[in-house]
């Protein structure tokens, strides 16, 4: 039960900062990321 407690929340803190923990990954800025993911929500 704790377990999946904590994957639910990993996954939502994952989310709501998924734009800064891929510019940390990708090495990319943050505004790059912010217009591909907006590009891809318009289709």
């Amino acid at each position: 039960m704790l377990w999946l407690l904590l994957i639910v929340v990993l996954g939502v803190v994952a989310y709501k900062y998924r734009v800064k923990i891929l510019a940390r990954l990708l090495g990319q800025p943050e505004r790059r990321i912010e217009r591909q993911i907006g590009r891809k929500k318009n289709y």
